[in-house]
């Protein structure tokens, strides 16, 4: 099942049939342990509607109230690499070896749930930056159980020359305004997510697609439960909290982002999140 915020209201999506749910509050669905056997009971037909794609893509919201999103980091021999070379020049590269065996891993906080953009809104690459990429990432959502109750997409925008200054400066790479999106929905299972999920990446630019990657949910060293535990250890979080799992996508060390590109981000059984670079 698929859980939409909107402007209308919270819809799911089962079996391409659309449902409006009744009155229900945000928080206390991404906050519910049961959800998907809860959502179940509102796949009456009293409840459905008829709702395009084209109608749904206009209305749809951030996934996220008053959730805190934080992020993992080097989760990926891919993540790894790129780490180690963007900072082999400041003497910052063997930071990113150690890390990606190292038994803590690396989290950090990436955005307050009002800084964060939706579907077809606008991101941005900071104005101080000359090295910006998007990393495209399987997003969990969390209950404050610590149960993963859903999955949806995050592109965590990163500004990869700041970050290569120093590791004391990821936080300046990676949180700023317009540095977090997420969407387009929520992804309801009552089974973990498939390890061979497929995650793709393509940039246009002008119409014409210059990057495409691809990864999978397998590739990912460390186990969810594992980054689960570590982000609870000496923290709480009362209505939830979204959690992006890291990128095995990494576009080349000669490509940066600039103004007015497509960034359309992919994965399997939970869709597209789309966004373009503001001004």
């Amino acid at each position: 099942m698929k859980l939409f915020k909107t402007l209308e209201g919270n819809i799911v999506l089962a079996k391409n049939l659309a449902y409006v749910l009744p009155k229900t509050n945000w928080d206390n669905l991404l906050n519910n342990d049961h959800l998907f056997n809860d959502l179940k009971k509102f796949l009456i037909n009293e409840n459905r509607i008829n709702l395009s794609e084209k109608r749904l893509n206009k209305i749809l919201l951030p996934p996220v109230k008053s959730q805190e999103i934080w992020a993992s980091g080097v989760t990926y021999f891919r993540s790894k690499t790129a780490r180690m070379e963007e900072s082999k020049d400041t003497g910052g590269s063997s930071f990113y070896d150690k890390v990606y065996d190292a038994q803590r891993p690396e989290l950090f906080f990436k955005s307050t749930p009002d800084r964060v953009k939706g579907p077809f809104e606008k991101v941005r690459i900071r104005k101080d930056s000359q090295w910006s990429v998007p990393e495209p990432e399987l997003t969990l959502v969390i209950s404050s159980t610590k149960k993963i109750i859903g999955y949806t997409i995050g592109n965590d925008m990163s500004a990869r020359d700041i970050e290569a200054e120093n590791p004391l400066y990821l936080p300046q790479a990676k949180s700023y305004k317009g540095s977090t999106s997420l969407g387009p929905c929520i992804y309801v299972l009552d089974q973990p997510i498939n390890p061979k999920t497929n995650l793709s990446l393509k940039i246009f630019r002008k119409g014409k697609q210059i990057f495409i990657g691809h990864s999978e949910v397998s590739k990912i060293k460390r186990s969810f439960s594992e980054l689960i535990q570590f982000l609870f250890r000496e923290m709480d979080f009362p209505k939830g909290c979204f959690l992006m799992t890291g990128t095995g996508i990494v576009p080349p060390d000669d490509f940066s982002l600039k103004v007015n590109d497509r960034i359309e981000i992919s994965i399997e059984g939970i869709g597209s999140l789309i966004n373009e670079v503001a001004q």
